[in-house]
């Protein structure tokens, strides 16, 4: 404590990330639980992009120079937890425009800083942001830097030695069972912070409500080709070895929040799924956050990149649907060895694996809704999460 009582911050931290280039409520609240932690921790955090690309623009599905209407979509969320003067954009590009801090203030807090976190490693790091002095990467997709640094990719290696600690939520990197080569640099594990309390549900169980998840059904462009293999990032893939689910639980609602094309709907239609919009879900937090509280539970996949080599990831939405006392059912990608499952929490590799999931679920239906909140508790508390994060890396 100071002279006047008030308890002295333990430094200042900047969160880099993609809060304003991907303007949708699950993104938001990834971030919001990094700088809600480090504040209950007792650090003075700050948000930040500063990036030269373009962010993307949902209204238009493509990417703009204009970050204006993304910026006002997400201000309210940090407004609402007190962070309306700490974030600051830089369209690091020409014709780009910085707002919130000006440029000034937050080539200063570089300086200042005690150390950022350059979560989701979206930050590209040049010469000014090196003079904070201490740098932390914290990678939400493993794989595909790993396979890059294993290649010699001379842009990835340069990146990752650019920080002084690296963290993964692939936590099950350099175990003997994991697929994913590690060289060069070391990983520590990590995993999504959750601040649990955001997350307190006033939904009681409605056997009507469906076991849901939000997703991109279709990705393109990040598929990897590496010892003489593919693999694949996007989901679908993984979803269509499960479309029968319905048909085994015909009593049981199932719905994906995914935007598809007319084919798609009439596919998942055909085999008894539910389908509604994700971008209409994903418009604002309080939307998003409804949704998940409503549901049943989660039923969703892994992508093959994370399952298949067994990275131990596990999703940050997942957490979040775990925090709203919801069961989950998710592609089993080594994260059994350091989540419990068997109530709460459910991982499978097969169908067979998912119905026995779902029966285990609807025969004590509160008693695992308990168990999944008590798994967030105990597990992504944005406090245990984070404060562990910053211990390792020296802070």
């Amino acid at each position: 404590m100071t002279a006047t009582g008030k308890s002295r911050s333990k430094g200042k931290i900047i969160v880099f990330g993609i809060l304003f280039w991907y303007p949708l409520a699950g993104v938001t609240f990834q971030f919001l639980h990094y700088l809600l932690g480090l504040r209950r921790l007792g650090y003075d955090p700050y948000y930040v992009e500063d990036s030269g690309r373009w962010i993307y623009d949902p209204r238009l599905n493509d990417l703009s120079p204009d970050a204006r209407a993304n910026i006002e979509a997400v201000l309210p969320a940090l407004k609402a937890h007190g962070f309306g003067d700490r974030w600051a954009f830089r369209g690091n590009y020409p014709g780009g425009k910085c707002y919130g801090m000006t440029e000034p203030q937050m080539l200063n807090l570089y300086k200042e800083a005690d150390a950022f976190l350059n979560v989701t490693g979206a930050q590209e790091i040049r010469q000014e942001h090196l003079t904070c002095r201490r740098r932390i990467y914290v990678e939400s997709d493993p794989f595909a830097a790993q396979v890059k640094v294993a290649t010699g990719d001379p842009g990835m290696i340069g990146t990752l030695a650019a920080h002084d600690a690296l963290f993964s939520f692939g936590e099950n990197l350099g175990a003997p069972d994991c697929g994913v080569p590690v060289e060069r640099f070391r990983w520590l594990p990590t995993r999504q912070p959750v601040v649990v309390e955001l997350w307190d549900n006033p939904s009681g169980p409605d056997s009507r409500a469906a076991y849901n998840t939000i997703a991109t059904w279709h990705n393109s462009g990040k598929d990897i080709a590496w010892r003489d293999d593919t693999w694949y990032w996007t989901k679908d893939r993984e979803f269509k070895k499960f479309l029968e689910l319905p048909r085994h639980r015909p009593s049981i609602a199932f719905e994906l929040a995914a935007g598809v094309d007319a084919e798609v709907k009439r596919l998942l239609n055909d085999q008894g799924w539910r389908q509604v919009d994700s971008i209409a879900m994903s418009k604002d937090v309080d939307c998003y956050r409804n949704y998940l509280q409503q549901s049943r539970g989660e039923f969703t996949v892994a992508r093959d990149q994370y399952a298949r080599p067994k990275t131990g990831w596990f999703s940050d939405r997942s957490a979040c649907y775990l925090a709203a006392s919801r069961p989950v059912i998710t592609q089993e990608t080594g994260f059994n060895k350091f989540l419990p499952t068997g109530k709460g929490l459910f991982g499978f590799k097969t169908l067979d694996d998912i119905l026995k999931a779902v029966d285990a679920i609807e025969s004590d239906y509160e008693g695992n809704c308990r168990a999944a909140r008590e798994i967030a508790a105990e597990y992504f508390t944005a406090e245990k999460v984070v404060g562990s994060l910053m211990e390792r890396a020296g802070l």
